[in-house]
């Protein structure tokens, strides 16, 4: 077994978020902040998100000073979360990093224990069967999916929930058949436009949007980052259809001028395909 080296003296890391959670008392203690003492886990929650979001942009960007700046932030939020949770009498910081170290070792025990992983699939391998037996030792939930928070982004909910129903065997054998169910969603999302009311329009989007998920998981697709980067080369090249149409802008363009516009910065970037 392999030993957890023990940090000799006083670490830096640790004097620093010693620091932060004595900021965070502070702030949320009598005569602290009032809009730091009126949060609540609701209240804050939907920070979190936008954090969380803010630091996938910083990666992304490969803006370091940025992503430490916004790690800091989503620190802010588990200081937060830790804090609240403590003057309630649920839990403590130290609580959570207890309960984290422990995961950890139990779920590298080709580290911490006995047991051989030669390659990464074997790791992988390893892990879901400690989170198996982990579950087993928790009360027995009604529903598999009760595990996939109905809070996180449409898209990886939906990707969450293929790949829980594909342990039982409820998915497609391979993508080819997801390829022909988005064609059967797009005829049905079709008739809908042609004859159906807003909310069956909406009924059959949401339908096509959950097959492309799952398109993604078996393609082993992030659709999250791959819309990111669709997103993202969109934003350059209207942002370059805007430069080239110079003091005349784009308002006064038809569409075919937009159209030529737009094949004229896709040439430019040598790529006529997408």
């Amino acid at each position: 077994m392999t030993s957890i080296p023990e940090v000799a003296g006083p670490n830096a890391a640790a004097v620093s978020v010693q620091r932060s959670l004595e900021l965070m008392a502070r702030l949320r203690g009598p005569g602290g902040c009032p809009w730091d003492r009126e949060q609540t886990f609701d209240s804050i929650k939907r920070h979190t998100l936008e954090e969380t979001y803010e630091v996938f942009d910083a990666i992304e960007r490969r803006a370091w000073p940025d992503l430490k700046d916004e790690l800091g932030d989503l620190l802010l939020q588990v200081l937060f979360y830790a804090q609240m949770a403590a003057e309630e009498g649920h839990f403590t910081l130290h609580d959570v990093a207890e309960n984290l170290n422990a995961k950890l070792i139990r779920r590298h025990p080709h580290i911490f224990g006995d047991v051989e992983a030669a390659d990464s699939a074997a790791v992988l391998r390893n892990w879901e069967q400690i989170k198996l037996e982990e579950k087993k030792a928790k009360p027995a939930s009604a529903s598999l999916l009760d595990d996939v928070p109905r809070s996180m982004p449409a898209t990886l909910e939906a990707g969450k929930l293929g790949s829980k129903a594909a342990k039982v065997g409820f998915d497609w054998p391979n993508a080819s058949g997801l390829f022909e169910k988005m064609d059967e969603e797009i005829g049905e999302l079709q008739a809908e436009v042609r004859n159906g009311t807003a909310e069956s329009v909406e009924d059959e989007f949401g339908d096509l949007m959950f097959t492309a998920m799952n398109l993604a998981r078996h393609l082993k697709v992030d659709a999250e980052s791959a819309l990111r980067r669709s997103n993202a080369k969109f934003r350059r090249r209207f942002m370059a259809m805007e430069k080239a149409a110079g003091n005349d802008g784009l308002n006064e363009k038809n569409s075919d001028e937009l159209e030529d516009l737009w094949a004229r910065v896709k040439a430019a970037e040598g790529n006529t395909v997408d």
